[in-house]
């Protein structure tokens, strides 16, 4: 879009950036998986989401390529693009470890190799989340080393303890699952690690049986748990200065609605412009989700109105920085 502009903090000042985690779950190596899904979607994405875990060190040398568009098969497709990506890391530095561990420094080595890794060869900018979707793994009982304070601790603790090895280029997104029976748990607010560690707050909304509309999907309510306005509500009026992404969405294949996903698709068009400070949408693309197939071509209908969403202006942001 001409006359955008990106902050320090990769907030567009117009347009959403538009991601994608490609072909979760298939065995395909990402540069493999983002190109079929690019080549599927009919444009590149802005945003590639990849997920590591335990001692990985990350970006990878593979990571880096699709980060800065080294083997691009298209070249500068659409006439603007420049190839080049913003990554968004998902990382879960232990999965043995309790947050109250990690937040006392047993895993102190490895943030600190960590750093040094992404110090030495990705000064670029990206985004990175800490174990994301924390509610279902919160034991609230004392002493558990899980509560929603432990997380908060551990968060910031990383966080910190990675920009004191240098990491200065790590956009922080605090990601939460956004379902209304966690979000309306007494301990939910304790999970915010603090507005000097958190850049964005995002969401990981699913279209399952009970979601027909994009309201439905960033605003779930139920009526059981009355007191939950929804995940975008709540962000606008909890943490009005912070953008907000929807960091995993995804439509569920419904076999005796084989229209919906199109549908669906088509309504997220003409819904988005609703909701301004959604700064990012990215897709979680996968034949084998937790719940049920999210891939967008699993009708004609669905593949159509996928494209016309990925390729619509109000999804083409500022050019991806170049550090």
């Amino acid at each position: 879009m001409g006359g955008c502009e990106v902050t320090a903090k990769l907030v567009p000042s117009c347009g959403v950036w538009w991601g994608i985690a490609p072909e979760v779950f298939t065995g395909r190596p990402p540069r493999r998986a983002l190109e079929r899904v690019e080549e599927r979607m009919g444009r590149p994405a802005d945003i590639v989401h990849l997920y590591h875990r335990g001692a990985e060190l990350f970006p990878t040398a593979e990571e880096r390529g699709i980060a800065r568009g080294h083997g691009e098969r298209h070249g500068e497709r659409d006439g603007e693009h420049s190839g080049r990506r913003l990554l968004l890391i998902n990382w879960k530095p232990s999965l043995d470890r309790t947050w109250a561990e990690i937040a006392a420094g047993a895993l102190d080595r490895r943030i600190d190799r960590l750093a040094a890794h992404i110090r030495r060869g990705f000064p670029e900018r990206f985004f990175l989340t800490v174990h994301h979707e924390p509610e279902n793994d919160v034991r609230q009982a004392p002493g558990s080393g899980m509560t929603a304070e432990d997380y908060a601790a551990m968060f910031r603790h990383v966080v910190l303890r990675l920009r004191r090895g240098g990491v200065d280029n790590a956009i922080t997104v605090m990601t939460y699952m956004g379902a209304p029976n966690w979000s309306a748990a007494p301990w939910f607010g304790g999970l915010y690690p603090g507005d000097d560690v958190v850049d964005w707050v995002a969401m990981d909304p699913y279209a399952d049986g009970r979601v027909q509309t994009f309201d439905g999907l960033v605003n779930k309510t139920r009526e059981e748990f009355a007191g939950w306005p929804g995940f975008y509500r709540w962000a606008r009026s909890r943490l009005p200065d912070k953008p907000v992404m929807v960091a995993e969405w995804g439509v569920f294949e419904r076999p005796g609605s084989p229209g919906f996903k199109e549908s669906f698709f088509t309504g997220v068009r003409e819904r988005m412009r609703d909701y301004p400070w959604i700064k990012a949408l990215v897709y979680f693309d996968s034949p084998r989700a937790p719940r049920g197939d999210t891939r967008f071509d699993t009708t004609p209908g669905g593949l159509k109105a996928f494209g016309e969403l990925a390729r619509d202006p109000y999804l083409r942001a500022a050019p991806v920085p170049q550090e």
